[in-house]
């Protein structure tokens, strides 16, 4: 999922979690070129017909709208299922409500299950290709037993999890350039460094597999189906890795990178890896299985030695510093959502945009949003200046500082509005100078 490709990566940065969408008004204009939107139609279809079902064992093209995030218009290759696109030129066109989110994704919405993507689309054809293969993905991912997944990685902001990470990318990038005894060597490393950093954090295996088969299966589809060759691909899956360790963080960003990478590896280890794959699989262990090979007995020493050979000394000290910096900005955090007064607002059917490359985990807090856009049933909170998203088994909430003035419509507070529909009130929370926003009690 992602809004744009304007780092490089398809389908990213920002990102819908959970999306929703209601009945749209019919549009009198669109701010979208119905011809262009045709086109890339019949791209996403080329893309789609080229491939005939040989990557997933099923037809990628399909239902597929465009939405144009500052008019909210809406351009589609087809009728919805309750008529509210208007035909027009032979594409269907619309208006989204204000308050319904957008992103690149997939939605079900109005009896159909859509392929989205946010208007416009890239200019070169082959990243444009990508962003659509990928988001065309996800729309079919549910049929291929691969759920969703908003997994949260918060071992990979840490020192250690970043480190050992970026040596697997290191390690990649050689795999995908070698051949022969030369890419098994790489991959070798690949899987030494990926155990031991999973061998750091418990809960490590299960986040990051959910989350590569989620983002990871779509990012390899869109590189396949937007190159004409391996060695194309694995050029694109190596630019990738390289382009990944910009980001502020890889929480929810690193499957970009990783994902791809595995799955050509794959295709070369074990050509029907496709075929078999489940939920429940972890793209390294596959890779393991199909190359036959095993984790080093001695895990710590064999991966701290590997590390030598990919510039390890050089990585740490960059690391070193951004630890240093990052721990800067969780007391920021802290002061800021958890010890100044705060409001409060619960969380039930959230839908979120927000933006993968750069969530800040906040110790076992939750973890900080620097941009969000969050509606859920009280209404709307734009965040342009951080939030705290708490997760709890039975209970979530979003955090910001407390408002300005609580009596205020829009509500606003340091960095933060929020519209707050009728039938909700802000109230005093547990600690003094805190507000919670409940609804609104009946009056007799």
């Amino acid at each position: 999922m992602g809004l744009s490709r304007s780092v490089g990566l398809c389908a990213l940065p920002l990102c819908s979690l959970t999306l929703f969408l209601t009945p749209v008004a019919r549009a009198q204009s669109s701010s979208i070129d119905r011809t262009l939107a045709a086109r890339y139609f019949s791209e996403a279809k080329a893309l789609s017909d080229r491939d005939a079902g040989r990557l997933w064992g099923m037809e990628m093209y399909g239902p597929m709208l465009f939405v144009e995030p500052h008019t909210r218009a809406i351009v589609a290759n087809q009728a919805d299922g309750e008529g509210h696109l208007e035909e027009e030129g032979g594409v269907f066109v619309g208006t989204l409500p204000a308050g319904e989110l957008m992103g690149n994704t997939a939605v079900t919405w109005a009896g159909v299950h859509w392929t989205m993507v946010i208007w416009p689309l890239p200019k070169d054809k082959n990243d444009r290709a990508c962003l659509m293969a990928h988001e065309l993905w996800h729309r079919i991912q549910n049929d291929l037993g691969i759920p969703g997944s908003g997994f949260a990685n918060k071992h990979l902001d840490s020192r250690d999890g970043r480190v050992w990470l970026r040596l697997e990318w290191r390690a990649l990038g050689a795999a995908l350039r070698s051949s022969g005894d030369g890419r098994r060597n790489a991959v070798e490393d690949v899987l030494t460094f990926r155990a031991f950093r999973r061998s750091l954090f418990p809960e490590a295996a299960k986040d990051e597999r959910a989350l590569e088969l989620n983002e990871g299966l779509a990012e390899y589809t869109g590189i396949r189906l937007s190159t004409d060759s391996y060695e194309s691909a694995a050029a694109r899956a190596v630019r990738n890795l390289r382009h990944g360790k910009g980001y502020d963080t890889f929480v929810r960003s690193f499957a970009y990178a990783s994902g791809p990478a595995y799955c050509l590896l794959l295709d070369k280890a074990s050509p029907d890896w496709r075929k078999k794959l489940k939920g429940s699989d972890d793209l390294g262990v596959l890779l393991m299985k199909g190359l036959g090979l095993n984790v080093p007995a001695d895990l710590e020493v064999e991966a701290k030695s590997r590390a030598k050979a990919y510039k390890a000394d050089q990585l740490i000290a960059e690391e070193d510093q951004r630890e240093s910096a990052r721990r800067g900005r969780a007391g920021q955090h802290r002061r800021r959502l958890v010890d100044g007064p705060v409001l409060v607002l619960p969380l039930l059917m959230m839908k979120i945009q927000f933006d993968p490359r750069n969530l800040e985990p906040l110790d076992d807090l939750g973890t900080v949003y620097p941009t969000a856009t969050i509606s859920d049933g009280w209404g709307t909170l734009n965040v342009t200046g951080g939030c705290l998203i708490r997760e709890g088994f039975l209970r979530s909430s979003v955090v910001v500082p407390v408002p300005a003035d609580p009596k205020a419509r829009p509500v606003s507070g340091d960095g933060w509005t929020l519209d707050l529909k009728d039938g909700w009130e802000l109230t005093p929370g547990e600690r003094q100078g805190d507000y919670v926003v409940r609804m609104a009690s009946k009056k007799p």
